[in-house]
Formats: structure tokens, sequence, C-alpha cells
């Protein structure tokens, strides 16, 4: 959406005539604030992420979010996965960096096949983007409560998960 208005994607300037689903050159950092519980994160510009945290701080968690996801990047590549994007949550302890949350998982990243991968439209996908679908499809308005979710949308969301996950470790889980 923000690319789409303005051409830049949390103070990144994209190149012009992307479509949908386009591989960047290289990844993004897109830092973004915590929300409230029910809320949304909100993206931030790199110069608002160094002002809240200082340039130290901002340094480690933008080489280690960039390093870890290159690493499951190249992983998941290997295994027939595109990763397109994911999140990480970085907190400190003691002024130390900790990695916080789920890291690399079906609920926090877009897992694309790589055997139908086509820019220009929307991708299958092995995540969540199956029930944001849905939601959408129902006319949900991101405020709670949600709508009750049918037993055929949560049955496909698991075997969505069970794919990647069998193609990401090469083993299923027995269900």
């Amino acid at each position: 959406k923000d690319y789409k208005a303005t051409g830049t994607v949390c103070g990144h300037t994209l190149p012009a005539g992307l479509v949908e689903s386009d591989k960047l050159e290289t990844p993004l950092f897109t830092p973004s604030t915590k929300a409230e519980l029910g809320q949304h994160d909100e993206n931030i510009t790199l110069d608002q992420a160094r002002d809240m945290v200082g340039q130290p701080l901002f340094d480690q968690v933008r080489d280690t979010a960039l390093g870890i996801y290159a690493a499951g990047r190249d992983y998941a590549a290997g295994r027939g996965i595109i990763i397109a994007d994911t999140k990480f949550e970085f907190g400190t302890v003691d002024g130390e960096l900790i990695l916080i949350d789920e890291v690399l998982t079906p609920d926090s990243s877009r897992f694309w096949p790589a055997a139908s991968y086509a820019p220009g439209r929307s991708q299958p996908s092995y995540d969540k983007q199956y029930v944001r679908d849905w939601l959408e499809s129902v006319g949900f308005n991101k405020q709670p409560p949600a709508p009750a979710m049918p037993a055929d949308v949560a049955r496909r969301t698991q075997e969505k998960y069970l794919e990647a996950y069998q193609a990401l470790t090469g083993q299923g889980l027995g269900l």
C-alpha cells in the first residue's frame, strides 16, 4: 500500500514499476513499533527507529535481523520455499539484545512454493495469508471480536502449515 502511494516502504525508496510479489534486489529492514494487545504494529522509518534506540543498538538489531533472515531464506530456498518476508521481535535485558517470540514460522513469515512463483500476482502460500484472505472475504474489519472460523478453513490452514513443515524439514508430523 505504501509503495503504491509513495514509492517507498518504511523510508526505503524502491524502484519504479515493481509489481505484486516482485523480488527485491536486497532484503529490506523495515522497523515497526509494538502495539498494545489487540492493536496493529505501526511501521516506522529507519530514522525514527534509530532515534528511538540509538545508532549502536539500531545497527545491532538491523544486522541481526538481516542475518537471521538471510540464513533462513537460503535454507528454505534449498528446499523449494521462498521466504518472501518475515518479522522478528527484539528487546533488551540488562543492555543485551535478545530475540523474542517465534522465528521464521508460518505465523511470522510468508512462505511461497518456489515452483509456482510468478511476479505480478498473489502467490500460493504455506502461511497465515490463507486465514487473512478468508477474513477479508467475510468482511472482517480487523476489530475484535473476529468471526468464528469454519472447520474447513482451520483444516486447510493446518494442511498449509504441515506442507511448509514437511518441505523445510523433509519429515512429516504423522498427524
